[in-house]
Protein backbone atom coordinates (compact mmCIF):
# COMPACT_ATOMS: atom_id res chain seq x y z
CA UNK A 1 0.00 0.00 0.00
CA UNK A 2 1.42 3.25 -1.16
CA UNK A 3 1.32 5.99 1.60
CA UNK A 4 1.95 9.62 0.90
CA UNK A 5 4.13 12.14 3.07
CA UNK A 6 2.03 13.89 5.66
CA UNK A 7 2.37 17.92 5.22
CA UNK A 8 4.18 19.85 7.61
CA UNK A 9 1.38 21.14 10.17
CA UNK A 10 -1.28 19.73 11.48
CA UNK A 11 -5.01 20.80 10.37
CA UNK A 12 -6.54 21.95 13.36
CA UNK A 13 -9.95 20.64 14.12
CA UNK A 14 -13.14 20.91 16.42
CA UNK A 15 -11.74 18.76 18.87
CA UNK A 16 -8.22 19.30 18.49
CA UNK A 17 -8.49 23.32 18.76
CA UNK A 18 -7.03 24.57 22.12
CA UNK A 19 -10.44 25.92 24.25
CA UNK A 20 -7.51 27.40 27.00
CA UNK A 21 -3.90 27.20 27.55
CA UNK A 22 -3.71 28.00 23.94
CA UNK A 23 0.30 29.19 24.23
CA UNK A 24 1.03 25.45 25.03
CA UNK A 25 -0.49 23.92 22.04
CA UNK A 26 1.24 23.20 18.57
CA UNK A 27 0.55 22.10 15.17
CA UNK A 28 3.36 21.41 14.00
CA UNK A 29 4.04 18.07 13.26
CA UNK A 30 7.69 17.87 14.07
CA UNK A 31 6.51 18.40 17.89
CA UNK A 32 3.47 15.45 17.25
CA UNK A 33 6.85 13.56 16.04
CA UNK A 34 9.01 14.06 19.09
CA UNK A 35 6.48 13.51 21.30
CA UNK A 36 5.77 10.31 19.68
CA UNK A 37 9.20 8.74 19.38
CA UNK A 38 9.91 9.89 22.59
CA UNK A 39 8.03 6.77 24.31
CA UNK A 40 6.25 3.63 23.68
CA UNK A 41 3.86 3.22 26.02
CA UNK A 42 0.15 4.85 25.22
CA UNK A 43 -3.38 5.04 25.68
CA UNK A 44 -5.85 3.58 23.81
CA UNK A 45 -9.26 5.11 24.59
CA UNK A 46 -11.75 2.73 23.30
CA UNK A 47 -15.93 2.34 23.17
CA UNK A 48 -16.82 -1.44 24.26
CA UNK A 49 -20.84 -2.00 25.00
CA UNK A 50 -21.33 1.13 24.84
CA UNK A 51 -19.03 2.40 27.54
CA UNK A 52 -15.70 4.06 27.66
CA UNK A 53 -12.67 1.80 28.44
CA UNK A 54 -8.89 2.91 28.49
CA UNK A 55 -6.24 0.56 28.16
CA UNK A 56 -2.36 1.14 27.89
CA UNK A 57 -0.54 -0.56 24.67
CA UNK A 58 2.80 -0.28 23.33
CA UNK A 59 2.95 1.31 19.63
CA UNK A 60 4.78 2.81 17.04
CA UNK A 61 5.47 5.37 14.34
CA UNK A 62 6.15 4.79 10.75
CA UNK A 63 6.18 7.96 9.11
CA UNK A 64 2.34 9.70 9.08
CA UNK A 65 1.08 6.09 10.50
CA UNK A 66 1.27 5.09 14.10
CA UNK A 67 0.42 1.12 14.96
CA UNK A 68 -1.12 -0.52 18.24
CA UNK A 69 -1.00 -4.02 18.91
CA UNK A 70 -2.82 -6.38 21.43
CA UNK A 71 -4.33 -9.96 21.01
CA UNK A 72 -7.06 -11.36 19.45
CA UNK A 73 -8.93 -12.12 22.23
CA UNK A 74 -8.99 -8.61 23.29
CA UNK A 75 -12.30 -6.64 22.14
CA UNK A 76 -11.17 -3.77 23.51
CA UNK A 77 -8.42 -3.09 20.89
CA UNK A 78 -11.15 -3.83 17.86
CA UNK A 79 -14.15 -4.03 19.33
CA UNK A 80 -16.07 -1.96 16.51
CA UNK A 81 -13.42 -1.28 13.63
CA UNK A 82 -15.73 1.30 11.95
CA UNK A 83 -15.41 4.02 15.37
CA UNK A 84 -13.39 6.28 16.40
CA UNK A 85 -10.80 6.09 18.89
CA UNK A 86 -8.10 8.10 20.60
CA UNK A 87 -4.79 7.34 21.68
CA UNK A 88 -3.22 9.61 24.04
CA UNK A 89 1.29 9.75 25.13
CA UNK A 90 2.41 11.65 27.94
CA UNK A 91 5.47 12.46 29.28
CA UNK A 92 6.06 13.76 32.54
CA UNK A 93 9.18 16.30 32.89
CA UNK A 94 8.81 17.61 36.46
CA UNK A 95 6.76 19.29 38.93
CA UNK A 96 5.77 22.86 38.82
CA UNK A 97 5.95 23.83 42.55
CA UNK A 98 4.69 27.83 42.99
CA UNK A 99 4.20 29.83 46.47
CA UNK A 100 1.00 28.86 46.17
CA UNK A 101 -1.12 25.84 45.57
CA UNK A 102 -3.32 27.16 42.74
CA UNK A 103 -0.30 27.99 40.88
CA UNK A 104 1.26 24.62 41.03
CA UNK A 105 1.14 22.77 37.79
CA UNK A 106 3.45 19.59 35.86
CA UNK A 107 5.56 19.99 33.12
CA UNK A 108 4.84 17.91 30.09
CA UNK A 109 4.54 16.85 26.69
CA UNK A 110 1.57 15.44 25.41
CA UNK A 111 -0.25 14.15 21.88
CA UNK A 112 -3.28 12.85 21.49
CA UNK A 113 -4.57 11.60 18.04
CA UNK A 114 -7.39 10.74 17.03
CA UNK A 115 -9.45 8.75 14.17
CA UNK A 116 -10.85 5.22 12.64
CA UNK A 117 -7.83 2.56 12.72
CA UNK A 118 -7.45 0.23 9.81
CA UNK A 119 -7.09 -3.40 11.03
CA UNK A 120 -4.35 -4.90 9.51
CA UNK A 121 -5.44 -8.78 7.81
CA UNK A 122 -2.62 -9.15 5.33
CA UNK A 123 0.33 -11.19 6.55
CA UNK A 124 2.77 -9.45 4.97
CA UNK A 125 1.50 -5.57 6.43
CA UNK A 126 0.88 -7.41 10.15
CA UNK A 127 4.70 -7.95 9.88
CA UNK A 128 5.85 -4.59 8.60
CA UNK A 129 4.05 -3.20 11.64
CA UNK A 130 5.28 -5.46 14.28
CA UNK A 131 9.05 -4.44 13.01
CA UNK A 132 8.03 -0.62 13.51
CA UNK A 133 6.44 -1.64 17.09
CA UNK A 134 9.16 -3.75 17.82
CA UNK A 135 12.12 -1.06 16.90
CA UNK A 136 10.35 2.04 18.47
CA UNK A 137 10.43 -0.17 22.02
CA UNK A 138 13.89 -2.00 21.15
CA UNK A 139 16.00 -0.60 18.37
CA UNK A 140 18.13 -3.92 17.21
CA UNK A 141 15.80 -6.64 18.51
CA UNK A 142 13.91 -7.02 15.56
CA UNK A 143 17.02 -8.39 13.78
CA UNK A 144 18.27 -10.18 16.66
CA UNK A 145 15.21 -12.06 18.42
CA UNK A 146 13.47 -14.98 16.61
CA UNK A 147 10.35 -13.30 14.25
CA UNK A 148 6.68 -13.80 14.83
CA UNK A 149 5.07 -17.36 12.89
CA UNK A 150 1.84 -17.27 11.25
CA UNK A 151 0.01 -19.09 14.04
CA UNK A 152 1.61 -16.13 16.02
CA UNK A 153 0.34 -13.07 13.21
CA UNK A 154 -3.29 -15.10 13.60
CA UNK A 155 -3.69 -14.59 17.32
CA UNK A 156 -2.25 -10.91 17.30
CA UNK A 157 -4.12 -7.63 16.15
CA UNK A 158 -2.88 -4.92 14.96
CA UNK A 159 -4.68 -1.12 14.06
CA UNK A 160 -3.26 1.45 12.20
CA UNK A 161 -3.97 4.71 12.76
CA UNK A 162 -3.17 8.07 10.58
CA UNK A 163 -1.54 11.19 12.09
CA UNK A 164 -4.08 13.14 10.29
CA UNK A 165 -5.91 14.85 13.11
CA UNK A 166 -3.84 15.22 16.21
CA UNK A 167 -3.21 17.49 19.00
CA UNK A 168 0.08 18.27 20.60
CA UNK A 169 0.43 20.33 24.31
CA UNK A 170 3.84 21.40 25.53
CA UNK A 171 4.32 23.13 29.43
CA UNK A 172 7.93 23.72 30.06
CA UNK A 173 9.19 26.75 32.61
CA UNK A 174 9.13 27.69 36.19
CA UNK A 175 5.69 29.17 38.06
CA UNK A 176 3.57 31.77 36.98
CA UNK A 177 3.83 33.57 40.30
CA UNK A 178 6.97 35.19 40.95
CA UNK A 179 5.51 38.76 40.12
CA UNK A 180 2.41 38.02 41.59
CA UNK A 181 1.70 39.21 45.52
CA UNK A 182 2.54 36.09 46.90
CA UNK A 183 6.17 36.34 45.53
CA UNK A 184 6.18 38.50 49.12
CA UNK A 185 5.82 35.37 50.85
CA UNK A 186 9.07 34.41 51.48
CA UNK A 187 8.27 30.92 49.90
CA UNK A 188 10.48 28.73 47.85
CA UNK A 189 9.02 28.06 44.42
CA UNK A 190 10.94 26.55 41.39
CA UNK A 191 10.99 23.07 39.18
CA UNK A 192 11.82 19.78 40.32
CA UNK A 193 12.42 17.75 37.39
CA UNK A 194 12.39 14.27 36.48
CA UNK A 195 13.78 11.76 34.11
CA UNK A 196 14.18 8.32 33.75
CA UNK A 197 17.35 6.88 32.40
CA UNK A 198 17.04 2.42 31.50
CA UNK A 199 18.77 0.40 34.02
CA UNK A 200 21.68 -2.40 33.52
CA UNK A 201 20.44 -5.37 31.57
CA UNK A 202 19.13 -8.40 33.82
CA UNK A 203 19.47 -11.78 32.69
CA UNK A 204 16.36 -14.49 32.93
CA UNK A 205 17.34 -16.79 35.42
CA UNK A 206 16.76 -19.41 33.26
CA UNK A 207 19.27 -18.07 30.66
CA UNK A 208 22.00 -20.81 29.65
CA UNK A 209 25.70 -19.69 30.49
CA UNK A 210 27.68 -18.34 28.65
CA UNK A 211 24.79 -16.34 26.67
CA UNK A 212 25.20 -12.33 26.97
CA UNK A 213 23.63 -9.45 26.48
CA UNK A 214 23.49 -8.27 22.47
CA UNK A 215 25.18 -4.40 22.01
CA UNK A 216 21.96 -3.14 20.89
CA UNK A 217 20.82 -3.91 24.39
CA UNK A 218 23.86 -3.36 26.92
CA UNK A 219 23.88 0.24 24.96
CA UNK A 220 20.57 1.79 25.99
CA UNK A 221 21.94 1.09 30.09
CA UNK A 222 22.55 4.41 31.27
CA UNK A 223 21.19 6.26 28.45
CA UNK A 224 17.91 9.04 29.32
CA UNK A 225 14.39 7.37 27.87
CA UNK A 226 11.85 10.14 26.41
Amino acid sequence: MTHTEPPHTLTPTDRTRPRRMKEQASFERSDLESVLDAGFVCHLGVIVDGAPRVLPTVYGRDGGRLYVHGSVASRSLAADPDTEICVTVTHVDGLVLARSVFEHGVNYRSAMVYGVPRVLADDAEKTEALRVLTHHAAPGQWEYARRPDRKELAATTVLELSLEEASVKISAGPPDDGRSPDAQLGRWAGTLPLTSRWGAPTADPLLAPGITAPAHVVARAGTRQG
